[in-house]
């Protein structure tokens, strides 16, 4: 769903020339694709996932907030690292963690590796990612030469999330789920050792890690989206539910002190006192909850209820990447005309709109009848939000800071999926119980000896049953989704204020550390 963009650290240019020039753009941008496409490609692969290494469908969702929670805990801190240590320096050890951590999870032989794997892809990535950026700054002239490279590095931002639909359709259906995982291994160890010979390494500023802030965000965030899932799972009575809600409290509450008192804080509280930031924030995270969500569970709908193939699958979602990148050229053309709340408002509208059509899905649905048309209304709405949301993040935001607001932006649509992910999760884990229920009767009434001793050896029904339990609670997950899009929509319509005056002043800072829309 797209990778985060912060916006360009200041740093040397070093002329850059003929093949070095080429190739040290291939070598930032691979990096980036790489990163992109972990959220897609994976996304393709979950049913088979689940399969092979027994994840119950709420579990499955550690898979994805596993990568994002640690992605957007340690993005800001990653983009800091390259500034006091070098950044080629902190790039190579990004790749070749990530590169590490993708050969664990091809690797996995239980959930628990697997998760393991997809936590320290996630460091990985947070690590790389932003010094990926940083890295055109240091490489190129500023000038043309400098534009072309963001642009480049902005079109793989938006395209990767399309190539890996189909690529990780193509992956599982032609050799195997875990080939999302190895397919990393050699891209990334060719960017490892081509970076020390292409790039230039920048200089070194001092400053100060604020290893607490990133510590103490990460785990209390952790412990929250766990609360969540575990209250899927056992019921919200449930012991462990309690205490890990009440720790993520006390440690989200450490948090908050700790960045108070920082001297360089990870998360710059005061960006949050402007009205207009403060609700762009808050609009991301409900909107980045609701797309999680809906890709999360419109993967297992395809697959599992309307029987897709992988490569079926990826091309069933590629309409929502093309309607995000057209929304999103819209927006662009636009906005200076109308400045960006109409997108906000109406492109979280449109987005409420298709959401509440997907709660009409069943075991009767097909993808042309049911699913095709809410993508498309979907993606168009979102597409229109995302270039007016990092108008927003970044207003009235000094050029020092413009870096850490841009990165607090992506922060929020990483930490928003991942929560709201778990939020959609125990709403299908409630729903999927009550319909499961109510399906039990009518299976113990036709199934044969055997498959009732395996029911009462796992506790999980069949298909056709399980088709209906699926649907049943993927319905109701829509519609938690549909409410985050609509408070994003009154937001939007009750807390953003933008004046005229505003709007000339915001065209200057189009394109800079837009989020990825799809991720």
């Amino acid at each position: 769903m797209t990778s985060p963009q912060p916006a360009p650290v200041p740093g040397t240019a070093t002329p850059a020339h003929g093949d070095r020039h080429g190739i040290a753009l291939l070598v930032i941008a691979s990096c980036q694709l790489m990163v992109v496409l972990d959220a897609t490609i994976v996304n393709i692969a979950l049913p088979h996932i689940q399969h092979a290494l027994g994840f119950s469908t709420t579990g499955l969702s550690w898979v994805v907030s596993a990568y994002t929670l640690t992605f957007g805990g340690l993005l800001l801190l990653g983009g800091r690292a390259g500034d006091i240590l070098g950044r080629r320096r902190v790039f190579v050890s990004g790749v070749l963690l990530f590169v590490v951590a993708s050969l664990l999870g091809g690797l996995a032989q239980n959930s628990g590796q697997l998760l393991a794997s997809r936590a320290l892809q996630g460091a990985g990535g947070a690590i790389a990612s932003p010094t990926a950026l940083a890295l055109i700054s240091t490489t190129f002239r500023e000038g043309p030469a400098r534009n072309r490279a963001f642009g480049v590095f902005a079109a793989v931002s938006a395209a990767g999330g399309a190539i890996g639909l189909l690529a990780g359709g193509i992956l599982v259906e032609w050799l195997d789920w875990r080939w999302v995982f190895f397919v990393n291994v050699p891209i990334g160890l060719l960017i490892a050792l081509a970076a020390p010979r292409r790039l230039q390494e920048s200089e070194r500023h001092p400053g100060h890690f604020d290893i607490a802030g990133a510590l103490t965000s990460t785990l209390g965030m952790v412990l929250l989206v766990y609360g969540f899932i575990r209250a899927a799972q056992d019921g919200w009575r449930d012991g462990t539910t309690l205490a890990a809600f009440a720790s993520a409290l006390v440690i989200l509450t450490v948090f908050v002190l700790v960045e108070r008192r920082s001297r360089q804080p990870i998360t710059p509280l005061h960006m949050f006192a402007d009205r207009n930031r403060a609700g762009t924030y808050g609009m991301m995270l409900s909107l980045a909850a609701a797309m999680f969500g809906m890709f999360f569970f419109l993967t297992l709908f395809v697959q599992n209820v309307l029987d897709l193939s992988p490569l079926r699958a990826g091309l069933a979602s590629l309409p929502v990447s093309v309607m995000i990148a057209t929304g999103a050229g819209l927006a662009s053309r636009l906005l200076p005309r109308f400045g960006p709340k109409p997108f906000m408002l109406t492109g979280a509208l449109l987005a409420t709109t298709g959401l509440t059509w997907l709660t009409a899905t069943d075991v009767h649905s097909s993808y042309v009848g049911s699913i095709l048309g809410p993508m498309i209304v979907f993606g168009l709405g979102m597409g229109l939000q995302f270039v007016a949301l990092t108008l927003m993040a970044l207003s009235r935001v000094p050029p020092q800071e413009s870096g850490a607001a841009s990165g607090l932006l992506n922060t929020s649509q990483q930490i928003g999926g991942s929560l709201g992910l778990s939020i959609l999760v125990t709403v299908f884990g409630t729903a999927a119980a009550t319909e499961a229920a109510r399906q039990t009767p009518d299976f113990l009434a036709r199934a044969t000896a055997q498959q009732r001793l395996r029911f009462a050896r796992t506790g999980s029904l069949p298909s056709p049953w399980a088709d209906e339990i699926l649907a049943a609670g993927a319905s109701a997950a829509f519609v938690a989704a549909a409410v985050f899009t609509a408070i994003a929509a009154l937001i939007a319509l009750l807390v953003i204020q933008v004046r005229a005056s505003d709007i000339d002043r915001l065209k200057g800072t189009t394109g800079a550390g837009a989020p990825d829309p799809k991720r």
